[in-house]
């Protein structure tokens, strides 16, 4: 703590940092202190004077910028092996990278990013639904997106993964855009857990961007958010407890509304009848899913909205006469059946259950 005090932006004391940190990676100040270090440490390699005046080590070996940069990288690499989940490590190695961007050439600190994202992607196997690696994973795609990072790659480098690979030839072939890729690696791991929320969600922030990009006509956008209510769909069937499931599903099932805004829409030209008709068929489904499975909650809740969403667009075709909005009474039953199931197999939440009885007017 004294070299803290005085200022002492020496290797000796970045030594010292990385003793505390391999015993607790969550001390945050000394994430800061370590970070002054390197900062003068870097400036004196890159000739600057930007970083805070203080002794220098009469120890000091001559390292260039890039050698400072990838060692520390290193060194996070056992740290976030034992701690996956710890903010300071990730914060610390954007960081990093951001040095990179900012200190070495354009096609070296390139490299560093793609390296990156081979890391997060090897992170992401071992623990799929890891949030913090999937929100790190975003700001490597965007950094590697960018033009600030953005070059073609020497030909004599070659790429040490398969993620690195696949980076590399889209943009030697002069894509900037990773969208599809991307969209294309949420699939792979849906497809290892359909548990995995971050991947889901993920997805649902890939897709305006993926039609516009792609420039998808109506058709294609149908058959967009046909697949993406066919591939929840199944997964539902596989395990209709799954809550991660249901909340992608009620994502899709928000942007069929009329009220979804133009940029988050999948299909620009849905009309109230084509509504209606996703709602009528989306309903169906959900019931069949109760037999074997009538202790869901999520079911009941699904069936809930939906039949409440097509009741919606049904007093809208009927310019909203009062008259018009008394749903048929077999439906009206139905619904009550169900919200009476949420109350008992879900008690702690009666008031919300309650308050979604008064706004139905059950």
């Amino acid at each position: 703590m004294a070299s803290i005090t005085e200022r002492q932006y020496t290797v000796e004391v970045l030594a010292l940092t990385s003793k505390l940190l391999n015993r607790n990676p969550e001390y945050y100040t000394i994430w800061n202190h370590r970070r002054r270090v390197l900062q003068h440490l870097l400036s004196q390699r890159s000739g600057t004077s930007s970083s805070p005046p203080g002794p220098v080590s009469s120890s000091f070996t001559p390292r260039t910028t890039h050698d400072l940069i990838t060692d520390d990288l290193r060194f996070l690499i056992p740290l976030l092996r034992l701690y996956p989940k710890c903010y300071w490590i990730w914060n610390h190695r954007l960081w990093l990278l951001q040095q990179s961007t900012d200190l070495l050439p354009r096609s070296a600190a390139r490299r560093l990013w793609q390296e990156e994202l081979g890391l997060v992607g090897k992170m992401l196997t071992l623990d799929s639904r890891n949030f913090h690696g999937w929100g790190y994973r975003r700001v490597v795609v965007s950094a590697l997106e960018s033009q600030t990072v953005a070059s073609t790659l020497q030909s004599d480098s070659t790429p040490q993964h398969e993620e690195e690979a696949t980076a590399q030839g889209e943009q030697e072939a002069g894509a900037m855009s990773m969208v599809e890729r991307e969209f294309a690696y949420t699939t792979r791991m849906i497809s290892t857990n359909l548990s995995n929320f971050s991947a889901w969600h993920n997805r649902s922030k890939l897709i305006p961007r993926l039609l516009y990009e792609r420039s998808a006509s109506s058709i294609m956008r149908r058959q967009l958010l046909d697949d993406e209510f066919g591939l929840v769909r199944r997964g539902l069937w596989t395990d209709p407890y799954d809550q991660s499931l249901w909340f992608y599903h009620d994502y899709l099932m928000s942007i069929i509304s009329s009220s979804v805004p133009a940029e988050a829409a999948i299909v620009l030209d849905l009309t109230d009848e084509d509504r209606r008709e996703r709602l009528r068929g989306e309903r169906d489904s959900i019931e069949e899913m109760l037999e074997g499975a009538e202790d869901c909650k999520w079911i009941y809740q699904a069936l809930l909205q939906c039949t409440a969403q097509y009741l919606d667009l049904a007093v809208k075709a009927k310019n909203g006469d009062p008259k018009h909005s008394v749903p048929d009474p077999e439906v009206k039953n139905n619904m009550r059946v169900w919200l009476e199931q949420l109350k008992t197999l879900d008690p702690l939440r009666m008031g919300r259950w309650d308050d979604l009885h008064n706004a139905l007017q059950l």
